[in-house]
């Protein structure tokens, strides 16, 4: 992989190998988002858990302080009193049976996140397949499936994340734009951060943070010091 000269004079501007204490993390992270976009900042926390085990999964869901500052399109399947109160809330498409067929029929996938009420995912079900591999799949635990719309377009407008172990024990997950400045994006990092650490399975053994690494879109990855757990 061929890196850029900013890239490659960022990863110069501080050592790679140090841990850095967050606040300090931050300001190399901003000091090295030099895109000509507004960069997102990401949080990559590696856990010492195996993923391929069911009582040692991890994840949540999270209404970040200060939000993402991505505006999020959020497609709501309902019917009835629940599709209107969507429409109020502000969701951007309100459909049932038509909206999954013109998804099955058009590959149409011009939203972010999808919510619906437990009485539609007979409906959700037969487009599973298409919304799975994207992360689309509505589910109860992250909150998107659930008798109170109104809520949960509101938790995913004001800044919702969802995180989750991947298949290497890694979550990663956005913390915000560059654009937010250090203290917004430390108070969100506390928070992220703070939630993975109470999310700790009953069965994980031994050192449950490994390790801690930010990173805006473009720029380099910064160790941060973490408390052994």
């Amino acid at each position: 992989m061929k890196y850029g000269k900013k890239y490659i004079d960022s990863k110069k501007s501080y050592d790679r190998a140090k841990a850095y204490e967050i606040a300090e993390a931050m300001d190399i992270v901003l000091s090295t988002a030099k895109a000509k976009f507004d960069e997102t900042v990401e949080l990559h926390v590696k856990l010492g858990v195996d993923p391929k085990q069911a009582d040692q999964q991890v994840r949540g869901v999270l209404v970040l302080p200060h939000g993402t500052g991505k505006s999020v399109k959020v497609l709501v399947i309902a019917k009835g009193e629940k599709a209107d109160a969507a429409q109020a809330a502000g969701a951007d498409y309100v459909g049932a049976e038509e909206i999954v067929a013109k998804i099955q029929k058009e590959n149409w996938f011009d939203f972010d996140v999808v919510i619906t009420t437990p009485d539609m995912m007979g409906v959700v079900g037969r487009i599973g397949k298409l919304l799975g591999p994207k992360g689309l799949m509505p589910n109860p635990k992250s909150g998107t499936v659930t008798m109170d719309v109104v809520k949960a377009i509101q938790d995913v407008k004001a800044g919702k994340v969802e995180y989750r172990l991947d298949k290497s024990a890694i979550i990663h997950c956005p913390i915000g734009k560059a654009s937010f400045g250090k203290e917004k994006l430390v108070e969100n990092y506390t928070a992220l951060y703070e939630a993975i650490v109470k999310a700790k399975p009953a069965a994980a053994k031994g050192q449950y943070i490994k390790s801690v690494n930010l990173a805006s879109t473009m720029g380099p990855g910064v160790k941060v010091a973490n408390k052994t757990l």
